[in-house]
Formats: structure tokens, sequence, C-alpha cells
């Protein structure tokens, strides 16, 4: 009888353990996301869902796709954090959190403060932005707009596309949540690795 997690070795729960350690820091949020974010993503914080085979490949086919899915952000923020590279995706989500703003007067509030966090010149966690995109932005909040920042998120994405996210992809802290495809293996059978027992991937079935 094929019993999941009880069946396995002292060795093999060690590494499962290890793995739901490894997966809880990944899913904690970054830490220098703009105040008013935080604030409201703290209000109502959805439970964690188990990362699929499924979700896996969605994070694979583009940047969009793995930005549209929270632990796919959550997950991607958490590399570039390491990386110390995190005022990227920090700014691109400051701006859509930007983008709901109803109040015109809330409006030109948060794109100052916006700009003067990630876009002006020596600013705190300034963005890699080319010169032309930084002056466009900063006329922009002249008469804001929900659209004030989107070239300048726009430049910011593209640069994350092109390099961040490949990176990400063949990253330990990527691939450690991949789960390894156990379907042609038969029950009892499948390989007791790391990866195998991430509480994430279910690769290890309940069966009789």
């Amino acid at each position: 009888m094929c019993k999941g997690l009880a069946a396995l070795p002292a060795t093999c729960l060690k590494s499962a353990k290890d793995m739901k350690h490894r997966i809880g820091f990944l899913l904690q949020k970054p830490d220098l996301i703009l105040d008013h974010w935080v604030a409201n993503s703290k209000e109502k914080t959805p439970p964690v869902k188990r990362i699929t085979p499924l979700e896996v490949r969605m994070w694979k086919e583009s940047l969009e796709s793995l930005l549209s899915n929270d632990d796919g952000l959550r997950a991607f923020a958490t590399f570039l954090k390491s990386e110390f590279s995190q005022e990227n995706i920090e700014f691109w989500m400051a701006c859509q959190e930007y983008k709901k703003t109803t109040s015109q007067e809330n409006l030109a509030t948060k794109a100052i403060k916006i700009y003067e966090q990630y876009v002006a010149a020596e600013s705190p966690n300034e963005v890699n932005l080319d010169s032309a995109s930084r002056e466009e932005t900063r006329k922009n909040l002249e008469n804001p707009s929900l659209s004030s920042f989107n070239e300048a998120q726009r430049k910011i994405f593209l640069l994350m596309e092109k390099d961040s996210y490949k990176r990400f992809l063949k990253s330990k802290l990527f691939l450690d949540i991949v789960p390894e495809p156990v379907s042609s293996m038969p029950c009892g059978m499948e390989k007791r690795g790391r990866r195998n027992t991430s509480e994430f991937g279910q690769a290890l079935p309940q069966c009789a």
C-alpha cells in the first residue's frame, strides 16, 4: 500500500521538511514594496494554493503569464530580491496598483510617490530607464492620469523579460518547485527525490 510521505525513510522526510521550509520562504512577499501596496495586500491575504504542473507550464510560457499568477509573482519577486534587483518588480507592481486608483486627488499623491521612489534620478529605488522615458514620465505628472506610468512600466517589463525572467527559469529557486512527473511510474516505485516530496508538487500520490 502506498501511503505517501508516511512511507518515506527518515532521510527523505528530512528533505521534504527542508523543501517545505524553502517554499514557505518563497511565498513571502518582498518587504520593499510601496507602503500603500503592502497595506492593501495585507488586508485580505488569500490562502496559498498548491503549485501544479499546469501552473508551472504557464509560468514558462511568458513573463506576462507568470506575473498574472499570484504564486508566480511572489516567486519571481523573491528571485529578484535574491539578486538585489527587486526595484524592477516593485515598480511594476506599484504601477499596477496605481492604475486601480479612483480618486483624482489620490492619483496625484500616488504618482508623486512612485516617481520619487523609482523614477527620479538618484531616487531610493531607481529603475533603469533611459533619459527620454524618464523625462516623459516626469511631464506626465504635470497632469496625472491612470496612464502616466504606462511607458515607463512597459520599458521595465521588457527589461525583466529579456534578462531576469530568463535567469529565473534556470534558477535553483524555480527548479526546486517544479513537480517531477510520476504518471508513468508504478505506484510505490516513485523516485524519492527532494522535488518529489515537495508539498506543493503533490508528486507522491495516495493509493491502495
